[in-house]
């Protein structure tokens, strides 16, 4: 069993973070864009189904 020192297990993450290829700015802002909107259309759907299940239980409620 070896053991990994605290410098070994480093050195391997930077070496490991140098093999990663990052998303270019343009990337970037497209899919936040991409996010934000789906973000906004499952919470409207979220809300809707909210909604329409508080009337249906005030409904049978009264």
């Amino acid at each position: 069993m070896t053991r990994t020192t605290p410098v070994i297990f480093l050195k391997e993450v930077q070496d490991e973070l140098k093999k990663v290829v990052w998303p270019t700015r343009d990337e970037i802002i497209r899919l936040t864009f991409i996010v934000i909107i789906i973000s906004f259309i499952v919470g409207f759907f979220l809300g809707g189904i909210d909604f329409l299940l508080t009337k249906i239980t005030q409904l049978m409620i009264r």
